[in-house]
């Protein structure tokens, strides 16, 4: 599997090995052991599967906080889109700061998102499905989001033309500057 470190402390792009032939390919997207051995130690107890139907489909920035916050492992598994990951670690010295990139069926990419982050996407076309395993549990009074058009994140979504598909939540949710982050730094 490559790794990759990203700007944001405890993110990684992992692409894992893809073994192909005529039949198509095989690939191994988690290994506790290999991660184990890269310093990766997660015990995922929910896998989630989402489909967007329209191209644009917006879905973000969110996080569950303590005592339920969750660490994700993002993929495609049909598709394209783009992936973010905010930082909301008070006092840390990337808060407030992004990092994005294009997942897709054909790239192979994950994203691995530790807790104190926010994480969102955008759909580049219709019928596109995410997986992405949990560390926690599901908790809705542990749930929140940023708005995905936050002006003091600034993310690029690179929606081009496309209108912004969102649901009623993150229509409604709040800009970074009246957040309170229940995530602190911890150097």
């Amino acid at each position: 599997m490559q790794i990759e470190k990203t700007k944001l402390d405890g993110v990684f792009v992992l692409t894992p090995k893809r073994f192909g032939d005529a039949r198509g390919f095989f690939s191994e997207s988690w290994s506790r052991r290999a991660m184990a051995e890269q310093g990766f130690d997660y015990d995922w107890v929910q896998d989630n599967h989402s489909l967007s139907m329209q191209a644009g489909t917006v879905r973000g920035l969110h996080f569950q906080s303590p005592p339920h916050a969750q660490a994700k492992l993002v993929r495609c598994g049909r598709g394209a889109f783009f992936d973010v990951v905010v930082d909301i670690r008070r006092g840390a010295p990337t808060y407030g700061q992004w990092i994005g990139e294009e997942l897709s069926f054909e790239n192979g990419k994950q994203i691995l998102v530790p807790t104190g982050f926010l994480h969102g996407f955008a759909t580049r076309v219709p019928g596109t499905e995410i997986i992405y395993k949990c560390s926690d549990y599901y908790a809705p009074d542990c749930d929140g989001a940023v708005r995905f058009d936050c002006p003091e994140i600034g993310i690029n979504w690179g929606l081009g033309d496309l209108e912004p598909v969102l649901s009623e939540k993150d229509a409604a949710a709040t800009g970074l500057a009246d957040f309170d982050s229940p995530f602190v730094y911890e150097g």
